[in-house]
């Protein structure tokens, strides 16, 4: 037997030859950049100047630095609030679009909109919507008479927070309603018929029927989509750029201004690589939340 046929017949040889050419995409474009952004956290390098090592000077002057705690109040209360919001939109579209209704096709192909419009056109619209003068909302609003003057939704740092809030639910609630959707019809309708004969109502079906054998997907669409908006960066920066008065600046927004705007290369490395035990905390819990369900593999609850 050749070479080649060896190779062709053996399953672990074609499974790294398949692997190979993602492995090194995943090496050129995320284990390199990584490692180099861990690295320069730990020096005072600046755009033009390769810096020194300086240890842990970056992230001690972090962490008495009160926009960088700023950033992380905002980060934390943007993903989650953010979060919860997608979460629970997305699961009652998901149900509704679910049912036998009329142009059921067409209402998911048009929720994806949102989803599929490039997040800078997105952000765009909203700056717009959000125009301390030309705003549509605030124009509907004194038109009806229930306001006396336009809202500056950008102007109060609340009010911003609220808003890029909304466009990140607005952006990301497709995205939480066409996965659950898809766990839905995995779903099958002998354990509702069963139910049903058992006495249970639509309320009891939903908690004991649909909830636990949609849980793991949940766990998965909801990791993404609290690391997609952790890590937030292209709304923010078109809607806001951080402000007013930094009340917007989220940690990736905040690093780009110090390392790219601001030159500070080692001190916005340091703020990024800040965030990763923020991420890898919702990855694990979302992992070990999965593993307690073994029932659903055939095995008990641990």
């Amino acid at each position: 037997m050749t070479l080649l046929a060896r190779f062709q017949n053996s399953r672990n040889a074609l499974g790294i030859a398949f692997m190979l050419p993602a492995a090194v995409l995943l090496l050129l474009f995320l284990t390199y950049p990584l490692g180099l952004g861990t690295y320069l956290g730990f020096t005072d390098a600046k755009v033009g100047r390769a810096g020194q090592w300086v240890g842990l000077e970056n992230y001690e002057y972090l962490w008495g630095d009160a926009v960088t705690r700023l950033a992380l109040f905002n980060t934390l209360f943007y993903t989650t609030v953010a979060s919860v919001f997608k979460f629970f939109l997305g699961l009652w579209l998901a149900i509704l679009l679910n049912r036998n209704i009329r142009f059921k096709t067409f209402f998911r192909a048009v929720i994806l909109l949102p989803y599929i419009v490039p997040t800078a056109l997105s952000a765009i619209a909203f700056w717009w919507i959000y125009d301390s003068q030309f705003s549509i909302i605030s124009w509907a609003l004194v038109k009806m008479g229930l306001i006396d003057q336009y809202i500056d939704f950008l102007g109060s740092e609340w009010n911003a927070r609220i808003a890029v809030i909304i466009a990140n639910v607005w952006r990301g609630v497709p995205f939480v309603a066409i996965t659950l959707l898809a766990g839905l019809q995995t779903i099958s309708p002998s354990y509702y018929e069963a139910s049903a004969i058992d006495g249970a109502t639509p309320w009891q079906q939903f908690r004991h029927v649909t909830m636990p054998l949609l849980t793991p997907i949940i766990a998965v669409v909801m990791t993404f989509s609290v690391l997609f908006t952790f890590t937030d960066f292209q709304l923010i920066y078109v809607i806001t750029r951080g402000g007013p008065l930094n009340a917007t600046h989220l940690m990736a927004t905040l690093s780009f201004q110090r390392a790219i705007s601001g030159g500070a290369l080692g001190e916005g490395a340091a703020i990024a690589i800040a965030m990763v035990p923020f991420l890898l905390a919702c990855v694990m819990f979302s992992f070990f939340g999965l593993q307690r369900r073994a029932w659903q593999q055939g095995g008990a609850d641990k």
